[in-house]
């Protein structure tokens, strides 16, 4: 199912000088969708209609609703203007496990831990097998340089956030882009894991701050580097540090800065 994620409308462009002229804009799309899992409603979230599919698996695998492509059964998917509705068809002892939890999440744009009625049922991702691959920086810079061609949606609209996996030597491989940061990484995510692509062959790379739960959610795929444009929480850094998760931050053109997971970085010799 192909749904439109951005519309055009009119409006008038004024200077703080006083001039106007009219003027037309871009704008994502932003859509309540209702995941419900079997018939339970699990999740309202207000996300950017494209790669639905992708962003349900990538959404259940972070959640911890599934661990195998196979665990989902089937996706219906519809749309009646104002919302598009997901039925998730789960394994049966995945669906009696969903049963058993307690969380339900509603109208938010990507929020990572809405419903959670506990600490203890906040995310938290399994520890991550150590990598024996070195990510170069001539490859995170490669990537960075790379990554705003690839950001079609931003391009158009100045508005959504982006999440993208490159190759060890920082050549793009996919990405995927949302008004909600975790939206987009969840959709990444899910189209690797639907790729059966392996986290230990790349690194993702988001353009949003790195907050605890994207850090959580690159760990539930396996990933070993997260990078992010912009900076992390101090959470965010005590769980990368957990997990072994390599976090650099502040990625920009000219440099980044490395948080944790040195191991896993090193300037390449000539």
């Amino acid at each position: 199912m192909t749904i439109e994620s951005f519309g055009r409308i009119e409006a008038q462009r004024f200077s703080f000088h006083g001039e106007s002229a009219p003027a037309e804009r871009d704008l994502p799309m932003e859509t309540p969708l209702n995941i419900i899992y079997g018939a339970i409603p699990y999740a309202v979230m207000m996300t950017t209609p494209a790669d639905i599919e992708d962003f349900i698996f990538g959404f259940s695998l972070t959640e911890g609703i599934i661990e195998a492509k196979e665990d989902i059964r089937g996706i219906e998917i519809t749309d009646d203007s104002h919302a598009v509705e997901a039925r998730v068809t789960l394994a049966p002892l995945r669906l009696s496990e969903h049963l058993s939890r307690k969380r339900s999440m509603s109208g938010r744009t990507g929020c990572g831990v809405c419903g959670v009625e506990d600490l203890a049922s906040l995310p938290a991702a399994k520890a991550i097998r150590p990598a024996r691959h070195i990510v170069g920086l001539a490859a995170i810079e490669r990537a960075v340089g790379d990554l705003e061609r690839h950001q079609h949606l931003n391009n158009l609209t100045h508005a959504v956030h982006a999440a993208a996996w490159f190759d060890l030597s920082g050549e793009f491989v996919a990405l995927r882009e949302d008004v909600g940061r975790h939206n987009a990484l969840d959709k990444l995510l899910g189209a690797l894991f639907l790729a059966d692509l392996s986290p230990r062959e790349g690194f993702v790379l988001i353009t949003s701050r790195c907050s605890f739960e994207m850090v959580e959610k690159a760990a539930s795929f396996g990933a070993t580097l997260l990078v992010a444009v912009s900076a992390p929480t101090l959470l965010a850094i005590e769980r990368a540090k957990a997990l072994g998760l390599t976090l650099v931050a502040n990625a920009r053109a000219g440099g980044a800065t490395l948080f944790c997971g040195e191991a896993l970085i090193e300037e390449e010799r000539v």
